[in-house]
């Protein structure tokens, strides 16, 4: 059976009275059985608005060269760039899987015990946190000094990032709490839109002000990856094999292409070509407004990480234990780093070093000319985490929203 974009709801709040609950789910079954290409539904206003005023973000920087990365033992680590020695840990509730960001002069990062962190990035001290209704994987963006973060609890959260105040909540549940399905993906966001993709199988864009809904797009299967934004695009994939390419303004399909394995990884464009890796242990280049295949790349191993590309070169790690550094016009291979075990993230790439980690428990510093490890860094647990250097500036290249299998 076909799916179909949903445009531009409307929304209503729903009154206690029987009659409304029972127009909202009629109207609901029968848009997963009808074959036009798009509706306009009438849907619960599953938006729960708590505060729309946004505080001035602070204008501090962060002096220190330091990379982080959380891992499996709980902490989240501020690394010298140079010798890969500690700074400083932070000790959160639980395992760490979410990966940092940085701004305003502080690293954010979430928990799987649901805990949502800001620190101070120079010393790693507490600021404030928020305890959410379920494990975050999900990864913090941070726009204009709104925070959005997706959590198992199946709801995408929009926080003050300066004070930690909840703007607002929208719930993927639709307010039927029948069963939950979680948010993994990261949320992207783009011309005063949020995009995310959810374990109910749906890509969701909603208006990142005021959280209402403005379109969502049901896949044939659940989404782990976190969409790519490239002009009037969103691409994201889906564990039905395919990756996918939207308009961001109305969610109609513009094209969709068919891996032979799930697409967890999330995708990058750059320079009019989209990256992807996929379940069937292979890193696909497609040209970003056709979906024709550029170029594919066979690793060892299922990809679940996502890429970057960065002068010219396009790193994606696998599960075969490796990251490769490969052509970003041809797909040749450049170098290939080993690590002990799979390689679940996505890496950080400055104008001399990639830093990746690995399920082997360690931080890699890699040369970004020659692949030859500059230092690595042993922590307590598997690294899933994807790192980030504590000054954008001295980052290059394009990323990913940072999701997937990591």
């Amino acid at each position: 059976m076909p799916h179909h974009p949903i445009t531009q709801p409307v929304s209503i709040r729903l009154r206690s009275t029987w009659w409304v609950w029972l127009l909202t789910v009629s109207v609901f079954i029968s848009i997963v059985g009808c074959q036009p290409k798009q509706y306009l539904v009438i849907v619960p206003n599953t938006t729960t608005p708590v505060n729309g005023s946004v505080t001035t973000p602070p204008t501090a920087t962060v002096s220190l060269p330091a990379v982080y990365v959380g891992s499996y033992d709980g902490s989240l680590y501020a690394l010298d760039t140079t010798r890969g020695t500690p700074l400083w840990a932070f000790r959160a509730d639980t395992s760490i899987h979410s990966s940092p960001v940085v701004a305003y002069g502080r690293v954010y990062i979430g928990s799987l015990g649901g805990k949502l962190y800001a620190l101070d990035a120079m010393s790693g001290s507490p600021i404030w946190s928020r305890t959410l209704g379920a494990g975050i994987y999900s990864s913090p963006t941070i726009v204009d000094g709104r925070l959005f973060i997706g959590c198992q609890d199946g709801r995408l959260y929009a926080f003050d990032a300066t004070t930690g105040n909840l703007l607002w909540r929208y719930d993927t549940s639709m307010g039927i709490r029948i069963q939950v399905y979680g948010l993994y993906s990261s949320p992207a966001v783009a011309n005063g839109r949020v995009f995310i993709g959810g374990q109910d199988n749906r890509v969701h864009a909603l208006d990142a002000t005021t959280g209402l809904l403005r379109w969502r797009y049901q896949t044939e299967g659940f989404i782990l990856s976190s969409p790519g934004i490239s002009g009037s695009q969103v691409y994201i994939g889906s564990s039905d094999s395919k990756l996918y390419a939207f308009s961001a303004e109305t969610g109609a399909v513009t094209w969709q292409y068919q891996t032979a394995g799930v697409v967890d990884s999330s995708p990058v464009a750059a320079a009019g070509v989209v990256y992807v890796g996929s379940g069937d242990k292979t890193l696909y280049a497609l040209d970003a407004t056709t979906g024709q295949v550029r170029w594919t790349y066979a690793t060892g191993g299922v990809i679940y990480g996502s890429p970057v590309v960065a002068a010219g070169t396009v790193y994606i790690a696998s599960r075969d234990h490796s990251l490769y550094a490969l052509d970003a016009t041809t797909g040749q291979r450049q170098w290939t780093f080993q690590t002990q075990f799979d390689c679940y993230a996505s890496p950080a790439v400055t104008g001399e070093t990639v830093y990746v980690g690995s399920n082997d428990t360690r931080l890699y510093a890699i040369d970004r000319r020659t692949g030859q490890m500059r230092w690595s860094f042993k922590t307590g647990g598997v690294v899933v985490s994807s790192p980030v250097v504590a000054q954008k500036s001295q980052l290059i290249g394009t990323y990913p929203t940072i999701s997937g299998g990591k």
